[in-house]
């Protein structure tokens, strides 16, 4: 069986992040660093004129000077208001079209997993996946790494201004600062799980809130709105508690910052003082020296937010790495076979499957099913007969044996080849939220609408359409809702006789079906099945008569094989089913 676990748990590195992920936009980041650099510079201007104006502009009253320092301010302004904007534009757009790509990605990905994922996954918590885990990129690519990286540049540049207008005061500012640094590592360090943590709890929140509006009917009709709302309640209680955990960090270093920068600004205090009246600095070195600190620390403590965006970003790609890392149903190593024509002989050799292991579902299943003939599957619920279907619509991979398609290993077959060839109508007659003829065309987007007409004719569609004001073109609702069961279960058969398939599934075909919905759409079925090879799982044993061969399976293993009135002959298994269900 295809495994649905991911191949690696390992966090994704940063060499991986900046391999796939960073590189790729180097145009657009060199573009940025670029306007970081220049707004960066420009910003830092306005500090350096602080020591001319006052030692030499009030100092000296030279007017001249302090027009010119005016202009070179301003222009320095206005600079630095241009790139920012031009940076956060682009910058901006390029992280959107990222998320866009990523969500695009996993979608695609998680499309091609096996159906047993989707078994094991709530359908809300695979929306949050692809939606909300990707949504961190746009700190890597957009303003925040760049950003970062500016303010690195701006620390390191005022730094060695620092050092030049007073070396000692400058060592005795960096030993808070690297005290800060080492707390904000530590912080970000125990985060980033936290934040893996919260996209986890965010899904599984998303998920039975998903449910819930799904099920509403359910809910009222037993009245369990007050169980739901505890549901719920408990599940944003644990979100609250991790996003809580996040906050206590990301606190702890905004208090550090404060409290040691703090503790460097009254050392700047005292040095600043003996220097001044000492005369080994001048009020403009001070103002000057206090601007350009203000400048170096600023980004720091930004940093600090930038870090915990980008552990969130980190955290975030854990999760769509763990996604992108799993084994799709069809990776194209193994199945390479594609199939031209497909005659439709179908044969189950030695067949045994288990959802877990040591849990057997099917035991050594062997039968042929050959082309353009019927095979009925009955039995009791649980019995193995959706499963044994499965198998044959290649859902599911035999643990063992072999399931042949004109005497190919179906497993060897590639899935899109294959599938282009089959037909379901299954159990759950599921519809898409749209028009019905929306729903009808959904295998054939592009079929004429002649054919969709037949199609829609053949499977007694048309007769509860006619009553409706806009035909087939009326909107149904999220899974058809606003169609009964037998109505929906026609729009399925008329999307499979759209489809034309070589080989048909019909899983419980007509079971929202009454009694004279049902003689019609006997009809339709078996024009379709004409010339196909059909799989029919029924509990209705009278919709399965004309089946060339009824397989009776019993607790994963077929007990009794026949056309309809040899098994009642027998008076078997068979025969008691049916006998059951005519004293019905």
């Amino acid at each position: 069986m295809s495994t649905t676990q991911p191949k690696a748990k390992n966090k994704v590195s940063i060499a991986h992040v900046f391999k796939t992920i960073v590189w790729p936009r180097r145009g657009a980041l060199s573009v940025g660093l670029l306007l970081i650099i220049i707004s960066r510079l420009a910003g830092l201007i306005l500090p350096g004129s602080t020591k001319y104006l006052m030692d030499d502009v009030i100092a000296k009253h030279d007017l001249q000077m302090l027009k010119w320092l005016l202009i070179v301010v301003t222009l320095a302004i206005i600079v630095q208001s241009i790139t920012s904007f031009v940076l956060t534009n682009l910058l901006s757009v390029e992280a959107q079209r990222l998320i866009s790509v990523l969500r695009a990605n996993v979608q695609k990905q998680i499309l091609r997993l096996p159906i047993s994922f989707f078994d094991n996954t709530k359908s809300g918590v695979l929306v949050s996946r692809i939606m909300s885990d990707v949504e961190g990129v746009r700190n890597l690519v957009g303003t925040g790494l760049v950003q970062m990286v500016g303010g690195i540049l701006t620390s390191l540049i005022c730094l060695i201004v620092l050092i030049r207008i007073n070396a000692l005061m400058t060592l005795y500012v960096l030993v808070p600062v690297a005290v800060f640094g080492f707390i904000a590592l530590k912080a970000f360090a125990y985060i980033r799980p936290v934040f893996r943590e919260r996209g986890k709890l965010n899904a599984e929140v998303t998920g039975r809130l998903t449910e819930t509006l799904n099920g509403v009917r359910v809910i009222k009709g037993f009245n369990a709105e007050a169980q739901e709302i505890r549901t719920f309640e408990k599940g944003v209680e644990s979100l609250f508690e991790n996003v809580r955990k996040s906050l206590t960090s990301t606190s702890l270093v905004t208090s550090s910052a404060t409290f040691l920068l703090g503790l460097a600004s009254v050392g700047i205090m005292g040095f600043s003082g003996y220097s001044i009246i000492g005369g080994d600095m001048s009020p403009g070195d001070f103002i000057s020296f206090t601007l350009f600190l203000g400048f170096m620390i600023a980004p720091i403590v930004q940093m600090s937010n930038i870090g915990s965006q980008l552990t969130e970003a980190f955290a975030g790609l854990d999760r769509t790495e763990e996604i992108m890392n799993m084994d799709p149903e069809d990776d194209g190593s193994t199945r390479t076979v594609r199939l031209e024509t497909v005659t439709g002989d179908i044969s189950f050799r030695d067949v045994s499957f288990a959802y877990e292991e040591g849990k057997t579902v099917l035991k050594d299943i062997n039968f042929d099913a050959p082309a353009g003939s019927v095979t009925a599957l009955v039995g009791t619920s649980g019995s193995g007969k959706t499963t044994l279907a499965g198998l044959a619509a290649s859902f599911l991979n035999p643990t063992q044996g072999r399931v042949t398609v004109d005497d190919i290993d179906l497993a060897t077959i590639s899935l899109d080849s294959y599938r282009s060839n089959l037909g379901v109508v299954l159990q759950d007659d599921f519809l898409f939220e749209g028009t019905i003829r929306e729903n009808i065309r959904f295998p054939r987007p592009h079929a004429t609408d002649d054919e969709l007409l037949r199609a829609a004719r053949a499977a007694h569609v048309l007769e509860f359409t006619d009553r409706f004001d806009a035909g087939l073109d009326t909107v149904i609702g999220e899974r058809g809702v606003k169609l009964s069961g037998g109505q929906r279960q026609r729009v399925a058969i008329a999307r499979a006789i759209l489809a034309d398939p070589r080989i048909l599934i019909l899983d419980e075909a007509t079971s929202n079906l009454d009694t004279e919905s049902e003689s019609l759409i006997q009809e339709s079925l078996k024009s379709l099945m004409k010339g196909r090879t059909t799989f029919v799982i029924a509990h209705r044993l009278s919709t399965i008569r004309q089946a060339e061969q009824i397989l009776v399976v019993e607790q994963g293993q077929i007990v009794e094989r026949g056309r309809h009135e040899e098994l009642i002959e027998k008076k078997g298994r068979y025969f008691e089913l049916y006998t059951y269900q005519a004293r019905i």
